[in-house]
């Protein structure tokens, strides 16, 4: 679909074919991997054993516990090949969002700079470190994707990935289209220090949920019903 905006100049500037793949972090990868393959023993002995003793709710939840993290250990293989890819045949940008894939065409594309939000600005201040944010927007949807220098294998695949973002971008003007749901000003890349007296327990379930790739519900449901189990025990 033509959106009336595209530059043809900048468009024939454009790789006319190929997919340009950028995996992610290898030591995100590695670490999940690291992580779930003895949390999935874990879950899986606690559920049996908790079957062979009739605790069936807490069973339950072991077995559930266990089929995330079997699906977070097939997804580290898969966003090892790449977590964002450039689809020049299509004409599309494709990502890995949890266990979705998320497409978005070149004409409803747009990119900016990112910031961090609260969990990530928390874990730079303790690690000391400087991260930029790519935000990559589907211009006629309210959610916006965002990786980072610290989501892909190098600075080196960022900076590559932003320098043809933002050129298919400018290519093909979607930002200019009437309908599209304009980016919040404040999501542009800031240096911002974090106390750590501002870190609740909402924030560590969510550091937690981002390392084991689950939402923040879940992580409270298994905390809660661990507690419980511990209780009874």
């Amino acid at each position: 679909m033509s959106t009336g905006f595209e530059n043809q100049e900048k468009i024939a500037q454009l790789p006319q074919e190929g997919v340009h793949c950028f995996a992610a972090n290898s030591k995100q990868v590695t670490t999940r991997r690291v992580i779930t393959i003895p949390l999935m023993l874990v879950f899986l002995a606690l559920g049996i054993y908790m079957l062979c003793t009739k605790s069936y709710v807490t069973a339950g939840c072991s077995l559930f516990a266990l089929l995330i993290t079997v699906l977070v250990f097939i997804q580290s293989f898969l966003i090892a090949n790449y977590r964002v890819a450039v689809d020049y045949n299509e004409k599309r940008i494709v990502l890995r969002y949890r266990f979705s894939l998320i497409t978005i065409p070149f004409e409803n594309f747009d990119a900016h700079h990112g910031a961090p939000d609260k969990k990530e600005e928390i874990i730079s201040a303790v690690q000391h470190t400087v991260v930029k944010y790519l935000v990559l927007d589907d211009v006629f949807e309210d959610a916006c994707y965002q990786t980072s220098t610290k989501d892909l294998d190098s600075i080196e695949d960022f900076e590559k990935l932003s320098s043809e973002a933002f050129a298919i971008a400018e290519a093909y003007g979607a930002k200019n289209c009437e309908g599209v749901i304009k980016p919040d000003p404040s999501l542009n890349y800031r240096d911002v220090k974090i106390d750590a007296k501002e870190l609740d327990d909402n924030d560590i379930d969510s550091i937690i949920a981002d390392a084991l790739d689950v939402d923040t519900e879940t992580v409270k449901e298994l905390t809660a019903d661990a507690e419980n189990a511990s209780e009874e025990n």
